[in-house]
């Protein structure tokens, strides 16, 4: 049983962000501090990757992990209430996720994807440092790599 009125549960879920999620903003800051030039959201590529850096050909996406179904993440928890709809959403995310991956690797993009119980939790900055060295390492040595997560 839903604890929030219909009305309630629609404005809590149009509070939340698409992009510009905390999580993608400090790995962008991070990465710009180490000297990478990028572009945010570019919507003419498919799934319009959070992170784009011309230069390497390349494309990183910071996924939260409940609304792109982490495997095996303690994260994803499908909500008690409507479970058939948030499973059959989180498919849906999923799908819809190795799509557009396998768009960009068919366009020549090499891909990354950044999860957030990566870069969240205790010792937060110095587990964004960590990932963005990693990214740093594969953009720059990684070319033998098509596709990470980090």
């Amino acid at each position: 049983m839903d604890t929030l009125t219909k009305e309630k549960r629609h404005f809590v879920m149009s509070q939340i962000k698409s992009s510009g999620t905390k999580p993608e903003a400090a790995v962008r800051s991070c990465l710009h501090r180490l000297g990478f030039r990028f572009r945010k959201n570019d919507r003419r590529l498919a799934g319009s990757p959070d992170i784009v850096f011309p230069r390497y050909y390349a494309v990183i996406f910071v996924n939260g992990c409940f609304w792109h179904g982490h495997d095996f993440c303690k994260k994803v928890r499908i909500p008690k209430t409507n479970t058939e709809y948030w499973t059959k959403k989180i498919l849906r995310n999923k799908e819809r996720d190795k799509e557009e991956i396998k768009t960009l690797l068919a366009q020549g993009f090499r891909v990354g994807v950044v999860w957030e119980c990566s870069i969240t939790g205790k010792n937060r900055g110095k587990k964004i440092a960590a990932i963005a060295e990693s990214v740093a390492l594969w953009l720059e040595e990684g070319y033998d790599q098509n596709y990470k997560e980090f």
